[in-house]
């Protein structure tokens, strides 16, 4: 066959795989016109008109509507510039189809009452500056905003979730539950007593240039003896506790006695709140970080050790 052949529509179903009745349609909206009619009226097209079905059939699997496909086709429009601003739409549409599952999903496996689900679609519809709004005053109601020690300004910046423009599934789930967790007054004040706790540590410690907190430092004392399966009220742990508690004396500029280790104890139940893990657990999901250590067996293990020592 040339050129020159005209096809009818069954021919034209056959060579595209459309349906008879889908090219009747298309050809009457003039998408796919005739190149001429028999004298009983039977429509014949020439081989263009495969070509021209198949980038219709292309371009409506696509998505993009009839009008636009007709000026396509008849090169009235750009089919760049119409595929840019198509993907462009349906980027927008998949941003909003990640959220409403996000949150579908969170209310099933949480079993949220109508208020829970109505705080968490609000919250997984939010801009980027009511998030930025939002976390900022969390940050600043617990780190003390303006006023926050210096040292501060990077454990804030440290505990910002910035979602990313296009967040997977998970990451957005991940937001809403760290959201919720920072408007609750009750974790607030937690993490305000951490805070309190670790500005007091910075203002009494007596040691130049950088700082660890008391939580790095036991866990770097402490880890190992988790590690090897040392019981923390056995003997063993002595030299281990006598350890960690003589650093952080230093770092406090405080006789290593009873009370300081009662003080620390104190110090390490607040810092092991789980809630203060699953914020950092979020935190790394929204932010794309790898999932964090968790520090709370290492807390547990001190806790135990220095509560049996301080023991009257």
């Amino acid at each position: 066959m040339d050129g020159d052949t005209l096809y009818s529509i069954g021919d034209l179903a056959r060579r595209t795989g459309l349906t008879v009745k889908t090219i009747r349609f298309y050809s009457d909206r003039g998408i796919v016109a005739p190149t001429e009619r028999n004298p009983a009226g039977y429509r014949f097209y020439s081989i263009d008109a495969v070509a021209r079905l198949n980038l219709v059939r292309t371009l409506r699997e696509l998505g993009l509507d009839l009008p636009t496909i007709r000026k396509v086709v008849d090169r009235e429009l750009s089919l760049p510039e119409v595929a840019a601003a198509h993907a462009e739409a349906l980027a927008v549409q998949i941003r909003v189809l990640r959220l409403r599952r996000a949150v579908l999903t969170a209310v099933a496996e949480r079993g949220s009452t109508p208020e829970e689900t109505e705080l968490m679609h609000r919250l997984a519809q939010l801009s980027e500056d009511e998030r930025r709004r939002l976390i900022g005053d969390f940050l600043d109601a617990v780190f003390g905003g303006p006023d926050a020690v210096p040292a501060f300004a990077g454990v804030m910046r440290s505990m910002t979730p910035e979602l990313p423009d296009n967040p997977e599934a998970e990451q957005v789930k991940a937001w809403v539950e760290l959201a919720e967790m920072s408007l609750d007054p009750d974790f607030r004040a937690v993490v305000r007593r951490m805070a309190e706790d670790l500005a007091a540590e910075q203002t009494r410690s007596d040691m130049t240039g950088p700082r660890r907190d008391i939580a790095a430092a036991v866990r770097d004392q402490v880890g190992p003896a988790l590690t090897a399966g040392i019981d923390p009220a056995s003997p063993q742990a002595d030299p281990i506790v006598a350890a960690f508690t003589a650093h952080c004396a230093h770092l406090l500029g405080h006789p290593d006695d009873v009370e300081l280790r009662r003080r620390l104890a104190t110090r390490l139940e607040r810092v092991n709140d789980p809630r203060r893990e699953r914020y950092l657990q979020l935190l790394a999901v929204v932010n794309g970080w790898p999932a964090p250590e968790s520090l709370a067996p290492v807390f547990d293990w001190s806790v135990q050790a220095l509560r049996v020592r301080t023991q009257q």
